[in-house]
């Protein structure tokens, strides 16, 4: 029951934030976190900046504190303030969007809004839409300020909020629905939130928490400050507003924003003292009671009212690709080398194609349940692009349907033609399927390869296979196992088993499941995972022998992968190894507990997985040297 219950916990807060198809954007990926802003209110600062943190509390000015969208391209007025962003619900764009002001024109000379939309934080599409143009009756509109969005769950829409002034009356937050390109307003404006004091409200900003929507705004009463009200349905109307102010400070104040910290249950409230030039920022477990953080916080600029999202390593070094890495800014981490959950990694170089490739296991399913593999592929072992579903059990194999498991592949040269086989493991049984290209698509054979148990082992199951062609006799050999260690030599074929030849090899009691062999200087090089992959201790060991099939010499210091506690590092295990074309470079490919709350799931961090790239290096006796699994 404890397990079961760390299990649920841990994933409330670790799992899925965003879909994107068969894909996750999960909290667990976010390494760092955006800051859009302005700078001022002359025209040359009424533009958007971008800023990164690598914690949310010390933030580094992108493109030298320079624009890096320019307002006279986007806006209507020459100037943008007051930037919101947001990524969709399912992870694959990002909105943004601004006020169309030039405040030296006056604070009441504006009647637009710019929308923006980007599938990458670089390139953005934009779009003015003028409220007064584009919807009827707004003939005494005054002024439109500071927009923001939110996706409403309950219309299935992006729902765009901000404060309009019309004539003589107070400036009130109204809605309107973006279109599904998220180019226009589809809908009229209407009010969203009017206080009870019928006095101003501005600068809204909604953060749904525990099914309770928060609205935080700037009340313009006798005593202007930052206030929030609550409900549990957006366009109700029906809002309770809380007695009291938030901000920290005698200081005037504007422009809040809310955002919560990654793998945590702390949000920050900032905002803008734009009496001071400066920013407060205080934090909160229940956006009711905050505390200033002021001394924990660092800026190289100076902000005015923006927002911060939180961003995936991968975002983030696209960021700094595009904008340069801001000075003092910490190195970046790049494990795990794929972002969402998977496991059991095999990896090739292509030398059809000149790029490596990630074969591994669809993570993130309840008791390994996943049916469908992909591929990745890379050109330096850092960066990988996701290049789609190779194979799905579902619709492409008849024998099998269920648990797609620990794939492995070998990419051979046939009469002058590349072939790739792709062996997996489907339903407990072992599969072959063919391609011609590296990232599929994959035709399964159309039976199982290896369906029974092998004479003379007891228990265990026939699972985790590894691919090796012998560089000295050129036969290619099939190994996989959980509970034994089984080899048998292929076909030239490739599809089919040379009779007469399965062999029981004996790496000792430490063996459990994930076979790798590998070949250097004379030597084969066996490797395996020891203990449960649900369990912190899972690691791999190895042994040597002067032959693809044995005997196995077992060096009496032969565990080279394990935990590294102070890291947050476990379950080091199932591992493939690549060797740099034309070097004596390797590298060793794994899978461990998803960093940082998988050792607290219980059973489930077994299968929420991530993949790391860490070296592979070897003493003059050509013994494996203890690895020290890394970030």
């Amino acid at each position: 029951m404890i397990k079961y219950l760390f299990s649920v916990l841990s994933l409330l807060f670790t799992c899925i934030t965003f879909a994107q198809g068969k894909h996750q954007i999960l909290e667990k990926d976010y390494k760092a976190y955006l800051f859009t802003y302005f700078t001022g209110n002359n025209v040359e600062d009424e533009a958007i900046h971008f800023a990164i943190s690598p914690d949310g509390y010390n933030y580094y000015a992108l493109n030298n504190n320079k624009p890096v969208l320019n307002s006279k391209e986007i806006s209507s007025t020459g100037g943008v303030r007051d930037p919101h962003i947001l990524r969709s619900e399912d992870g694959s764009y990002f909105y943004m969007v601004v006020t169309d002001m030039t405040s030296y024109k006056g604070w009441s000379s504006n009647r637009a809004m710019v929308l923006l939309k980007s599938k990458d934080l670089i390139n953005w599409t934009s779009n003015v839409v003028n409220i007064q143009e584009r919807f009827s009756g707004n003939e005494d509109l005054k002024r439109v300020w500071a927009p923001q969005t939110i996706y409403d769950k309950e219309a299935g829409k992006y729902m765009v909020y901000f404060s309009m002034k019309h004539g003589d009356q107070s400036d009130i937050i109204y809605y309107a629905y973006a279109n599904k390109d998220f180019t226009d307003l589809e809908t009229r404006p209407k009010p969203l939130f009017i206080p009870t004091s019928k006095k101003a409200c501005i600068d809204g900003d909604i953060v749904l928490k525990d099914g309770v929507y928060h609205l935080f705004y700037k009340t313009e009463t006798d005593k202007p400050g930052i206030k929030v009200a609550t409900t549990t349905n957006l366009t109700s109307g029906e809002w309770k507003e809380k007695e009291g102010y938030l901000q920290q400070t005698k200081e005037s104040v504007e422009g809040s924003s809310v955002f919560k910290m990654k793998n945590s249950e702390q949000y920050i409230l900032m905002y803008d003292v734009y009496m001071k030039g400066a920013y407060q920022f205080t934090k909160s477990t229940d956006l009711e009671n905050f505390e200033v953080i002021d001394e924990e916080i660092s800026t190289n600029f100076s902000p005015r009212h923006g927002t911060v999202i939180p961003i995936t390593n991968k975002e983030l070094k696209s960021l700094i690709n595009k904008w340069g890495s801001p000075v003092d800014y910490p190195s970046l981490d790049n494990n795990p080398v794929l972002e969402g959950y998977y496991a059991d990694p095999e990896i090739i170089y292509s030398h059809k194609t000149g790029k490596y490739y990630l074969y591994p296991t669809s993570d993130g399913f309840d008791h390994w349940s996943g049916d469908y593999f992909e591929t990745f592929s890379s050109i330096d072992l850092k960066e990988w692009k996701n290049e789609g579903t190779i194979l799905d059990l579902k619709k492409d194999v008849s024998w099998a349907d269920r648990n797609a498991w620990a794939p492995c592949i070998i990419e051979k040269k046939i009469k002058g033609i590349y072939k790739y086989f792709y062996y997996f493991t489907a339903a407990q049984k072992i599969g072959v399927a063919v391609s011609d290209n590296p990232e599929g698509p994959f035709i399964d054979s159309g039976k199982a390869l290896i369906d029974s148990q092998p004479a003379g082992t007891k228990g265990g199951q026939e699972i985790d296979p590894d691919i090796f062609e012998d560089p000295v006799s050129g036969k290619n050999y099939l190994y996989w196992g959980n509970g034994h260690m089984a080899c048998v030599e292929l076909n030239k074929d490739m599809v089919s088993i040379k009779e007469n030849t399965l062999k029981i090899l004996n790496p000792g009691n430490t063996f459990r499941e994930g076979t790798e062999v590998f070949y250097r200087n004379g030597t084969y090089y066996f490797m395996w995972s020891e203990d449960d992959t649900r369990s912190p201790n899972y690691r791999v060991r190895y042994a040597t022998s002067s032959s693809p099939t044995g005997p196995l010499d077992i060096p009496e210091n032969n565990l080279i992968l394990e935990k590294r506690p102070e890291e947050g590092i476990y379950g080091t295990g199932h591992n493939s190894v690549i060797r740099v074309p034309e070097t004596d470079e390797w590298y060793i490919v794994y899978h461990r507990f998803s960093r940082p709350n998988g050792i607290l799931m219980g059973d489930a961090a077994g299968y929420h997985r991530e993949v790391c790239i860490d070296k592979l290096k070897f003493n003059d006796k050509g013994e494996i040297l203890p690895i020290i699994p890394t970030l």
